[in-house]
């Protein structure tokens, strides 16, 4: 059973119940955090690699969370930073990520998962979204996979909801061309 946000938050303001509601906190939200930041960086491992990342931040802020927004919106603007941060770290460290081939970089990773098949819809919506620019792969993914409103959407990323709505119209549009495109 999760315990509700309110709860975990006072649990973890506890010395004595601290670590146990970073626990609780951790199984309620690692799988749909995990889903989340690999729907961005593609890869398993680096996936891992950035849910780690997040979870030390939250271990190290989740002290001063203020309880303005949801704790859930807290996690995924976090998760989206650091999603984010890896991507352009992975761009500056290696000589074969340039800006141009960024994005062939992640669909090429999407390529050589084993399960890859071409000619399956879901494989081409995976390379489609990997055309998208930045934040507007962000955007569909949030609204698409995770369903999230629009409204807490603008939390996570600080940007306007018409202005996210627009974002998830031209990347639907975008998507929709790329698999067209694709079939014939």
């Amino acid at each position: 059973m999760h315990l509700d946000d309110k709860t975990l938050m006072a649990q973890f303001r506890q010395p004595h119940s601290k670590e146990r509601a970073y626990t609780a906190l951790i199984k309620k939200y690692q799988e749909k955090l995990y889903w989340h930041i690999r729907r961005i960086v593609v890869d398993h491992d680096d996936t891992n690699d950035v849910l780690q990342n997040l979870f030390i931040k939250v271990w190290n802020g989740l002290e001063n969370f203020r309880e303005d927004s949801q704790l859930y919106t807290w996690l995924y603007r976090i998760g989206t930073n650091e999603s984010l941060s890896f991507l352009e770290q992975r761009k500056r460290k290696s000589a074969n990520f340039s800006l141009s081939n960024g994005d062939n970089y992640l669909e090429n990773k999407i390529k050589a998962d084993t399960n890859f098949d071409p000619k399956k819809l879901e494989w081409k919506l995976q390379l489609a979204i990997q055309q998208l620019p930045e934040k507007q792969r962000v955007v569909f993914t949030l609204r698409y996979y995770d369903e999230m409103p629009y409204e807490q959407m603008s939390q996570v990323l600080g940007t306007s909801e018409g202005a996210l709505k627009a974002s998830y119209h031209h990347a639907a549009k975008k998507i929709e061309a790329y698999i067209l495109k694709e079939a014939g």
